[in-house]
Order: C-alpha cells, then sequence, then structure tokens
C-alpha cells in the first residue's frame, strides 16, 4: 500500500475557512504595499499595508460568524461556556468593530490592541477545534500547531499595528 506524502494530508487536514483568514492578511497586506512603492504619495508603508490587511482579514472572518460556517464555530466553543450561539455572535460583531477600528487612523491602535486581546480570548475554541472533527464534510480537524502558528501570525501582526501604527 502506497502511503500519501505528509504534504498531502496535512492540505487535506487544512480547512479552507480556517486558511482563508491568513492569505487575505497577506495579500491585501502585499497589494496594500504594491501600492504604496508604485504611488509613493499615497504614503502606504508597511504598518498601514499591515493594518488594511488585518481589517480586510477581520471583516471576512467576521462574515462566518453569521454564515454557513456558523454552526462549526458554535461547535468550537469549549463546552462549560454559556450560550455558545451568542458567544458566536459578540465575537464576530467584536471583530466587525475591530475592523472598522482599524480603517480609522485615529482608533488603529486600540483596535489593534483589542483584537490581539480578542485571539487570545478565543484560542482556547482552537483547541477544542483541533481535537474533533467540525461539520464540513467529515474531514479531519486542522491541527492544533498550524492553529497556533496562525493565532501568533495575526497577534504579531495586531502588535506591529499598536506599537508602530
Amino acid at each position: 500500500m502506497r502511503r500519501r506524502p505528509v504534504s498531502d494530508n496535512l492540505m487535506a487536514r487544512l480547512r479552507p475557512w480556517f486558511v482563508v483568514p491568513l492569505v487575505t492578511l497577506v495579500v491585501v497586506t502585499l497589494i496594500a504595499r504594491l501600492i504604496g512603492v508604485l504611488l509613493p504619495d499615497d504614503g502606504i508603508g508597511w504598518v498601514d499595508a499591515v493594518r488594511g490587511g488585518l481589517a480586510a482579514m477581520f471583516a471576512a472572518s467576521a462574515t462566518t460568524h453569521f454564515g454557513r460556517s456558523r454552526v462549526a464555530l458554535i461547535r468550537m466553543v469549549p463546552l462549560g461556556l454559556p450560550n455558545p450561539p451568542r458567544i458566536v455572535t459578540v465575537t464576530g460583531l467584536l471583530e466587525i468593530a475591530g475592523a472598522v477600528g482599524l480603517i480609522v487612523p485615529e482608533s488603529a491602535r486600540p483596535a489593534a490592541v483589542c483584537l490581539a486581546a480578542l485571539l487570545v480570548a478565543i484560542f482556547p475554541a482552537n483547541a477544542v477545534a483541533s481535537r474533533r472533527p467540525l461539520p464540513a464534510g467529515g474531514s479531519p480537524a486542522t491541527p492544533l500547531w498550524f492553529r497556533a502558528v496562525v493565532q501568533v501570525v495575526l497577534i504579531a501582526a495586531c502588535g506591529l499595528v499598536a506599537v508602530a501604527g
């Protein structure tokens, strides 16, 4: 019996709805920075580009709290916490508010701090989700180590905006 390469197994376990936020952050950040390079009068440096990437990522991520992935997010809420549907709704609204806060230069720093805190607060849900398959066609759960790496990248990006923004 032929074994599939590890990379095939990993890609099968990385759900698109989990990888999309990271891709959104990177792509929007790079596009914004490219605009800053091509149009230097616009003054879009790396920090502003990251700020735009984070805003796009959190806005896109917030939509999952109200769409088809809502059931999966509700199942991610750790046992013992009250009213998982309300928690998912509130975190989605906080992501929207944070995305708007990042767009407004005067509120970008506090928004980045609050979003970093939100990412820390919701990490236990990622731990829960890594241990059990969620309603996504019965595919295996995304590994915790990958979820942790993504969270660290997102928190670092928020930290950059909070400190240098």
